[in-house]
């Protein structure tokens, strides 16, 4: 029995979402993963025309739909034009259709699930002979539209549930000029949710398709901006205690290290000590030179074992990050201006140290036009040019999901191209400030499809308040968007200020991550109480070669 995997990945932009679709796809035509995938999300504001669609019904002209906020783009789906927004629920199936594959069939089941979900909402509406999509008696309320190549389905469906209706008078929707379009809202003269409409649909959905294995990972519905930078002013010691506001800004206070209702840390928490020659002549090294790591800047607790190694992970752009992620010790702020002669730098230590395998990373710069892409690509040159036959393995944040920018660094060639994805689909709004799932999904599999032979890896943080569940779920999207390495450590808390620790997850569970990643074909998982993203990285290179 085929397994369905939904993903409710909240608010994320077309091209993203169509990305990530055609990852998915790629995925299960090419067997990365078994299951079938159902992505529920909202858009910004986009138009969409169907492959026979008639640019005639986009009755204003495009310049005009984007002075007002929208995209317009040509897609491979069936259909006509349609529009996508805040307010409306879309529903992108992944879904293969069998030996026997009949889209008409896919489409109306689409259909019965859309109109069982909205008479549970109170809503009579039907399917109607030779339309696609589902109607009330005021007009059309879900559209429909799908493609499907080598037996495995994208695109899906658009249900208006509190949508503004006025962006539908641009076009003629889905070509079809004597019906009027509403959303449930309308039809019931109450505000009704994308959220209310996704919790309805969901197992109307797995009923009309006969899924009995559904699992099911939804985003936090709430969509606040996440944590500012001046929410922790607060950080002094006071009677052996230290205190700081929590994210609702009271102050919490810490005794012996923990918050109220942290657990105790564990033994198997303890990381080595070693102070010796190698590890002062390192520090004197990224001193000298005027070099950031994120070793210091994160309080990674291997920064001793790293550097007595004489491996370090060299973080470019600065010390000061435009987001404030609530696991994340980097000072967050407004940076200061692009150092140009940082990346010779960099690959001058790295010479000095004479690595084979180099990490760069940076912190996240909204700021800039290319997030910093530009600095990558040149430290990666400046790099080769000092190290020859070093490899280079960068660490990079989002670019905002800006596929140039990706471009920018993957043209430079790393070795491996690493993005972490941090933690599971539920806590990705409340930990990581202005990123998302979706978006992190969608870049990794832009990634492989631009490197020649290098790796692309990802990264999860656990004891922040996921279940095993969860974390086995983001494994297998990993997976399913063709990641070769996953790093998997414990959430430990940098000051008073940050996210409390949820729970100190055993070496066996540990264990238990590593051992079900090589099941479902992930080809090296490093996972581990004090793995990093970077721990260990020439090691775990080689080992998905």
């Amino acid at each position: 029995m085929t397994r369905l995997r939904a993903r409710w990945l909240g608010r994320l932009p077309y091209d993203e979402a169509w990305d990530l679709q055609r990852a998915l796809h790629e995925g299960r035509v090419e067997g990365r993963t078994p299951d079938d995938y159902l992505l529920l999300l909202e858009h910004p504001p986009v138009y969409t025309v169907g492959r026979f669609g008639d640019r005639a019904n986009v009755l204003v002209p495009q310049g005009a739909l984007e002075e007002a906020g929208a995209q317009v783009r040509m897609v491979d789906r069936g259909g006509d034009v349609t529009f996508h927004g805040p307010g409306q629920l879309v529903g992108y199936p992944i879904r293969h259709l069998g030996s026997r594959p009949a889209v008409s069939d896919h489409v109306r089941m689409m259909e019965e699930a859309i109109v069982a979900a909205l008479g549970d909402l109170g809503i009579a509406a039907r399917r109607e002979p030779g339309l696609t999509g589902v109607w009330t008696d005021r007009g059309k309320i879900a559209a429909i539209g799908v493609r499907a190549s080598r037996r495995v389905t994208t695109h899906g469906f658009a249900v208006n549930a509190s949508t503004d209706l006025g962006w539908f008078g641009h076009i003629n929707p889905c070509g079809i000029t004597d019906r009027a379009v509403t959303s449930a809202s309308e039809v019931l003269g109450r505000r009704v949710s994308i959220e209310e409409t996704a919790e309805a649909l969901l197992p109307r959905f797995a009923e009309a398709f006969g899924y009995r294995d559904v699992e099911t990972q939804m985003a936090a519905f709430s969509r606040g901006t996440g944590r500012g930078s001046d929410d922790y002013e607060i950080d002094r010691l006071v009677a052996g205690g230290s205190f700081a506001p929590d994210r609702a800004g009271q102050i919490q206070i810490t005794m012996k290290g923990r918050l109220p209702g942290e657990p105790e840390k564990p033994r198997w928490m303890k990381a080595r000590v070693e102070l010796g020659q190698p590890y002062r002549d390192l520090k004197g090294l990224v001193d000298g030179l005027d070099l950031h790591t994120v070793c210091q800047e994160a309080s990674c607790p291997n920064i001793y074992e790293c550097w007595a190694a004489g491996t370090a992970t060299f973080m470019l752009l600065g010390d000061v990050c435009t987001r404030a992620c609530s696991f994340c010790d980097v000072t967050t702020g407004r940076p200061g201006e692009v150092d140009e002669d940082e990346p010779r730098r960099v690959a001058e230590a790295i010479a000095t140290m004479d690595l084979s395998h180099a990490v760069l990373t940076s912190v996240n710069r909204d700021d800039l036009p290319d997030g910093g892409a530009a600095v990558f690509a040149r430290s990666i040159e400046e790099i080769r040019a000092a190290r020859p036959g070093c490899e280079v393995e960068v660490l990079i944040p989002d670019f905002k999901g800006d596929p140039e920018a990706l471009a920018t660094v993957m043209k430079a060639r790393p070795e491996v191209l690493n993005h972490n994805t941090e933690t599971v689909v539920r806590l990705q709004r409340d930990i990581r400030t202005a990123a998302s799932y979706g978006r992190s999904l969608a870049l990794l599999w832009r990634a492989r499809g631009m490197t020649s032979g290098g790796a692309v890896k990802s990264g999860l943080i656990v004891g922040m308040g996921e279940s095993k569940d969860e974390v086995l779920g983001a494994l297998a999207d990993l997976r399913a968007v063709g990641v070769d390495i996953v790093t998997i450590g414990q959430y430990l808390r940098p000051t008073a200020r940050h996210r409390p620790v949820d729970r100190y997850v055993h070496p066996d569970e540990f264990d238990e991550y590593a051992a079900y990643g090589r099941e479902i074909g992930l080809p090296h998982v490093e996972s581990g109480p004090l793995v990093r993203s970077s721990y260990h990285a020439r090691e775990a290179r080689a080992a998905a070669s």
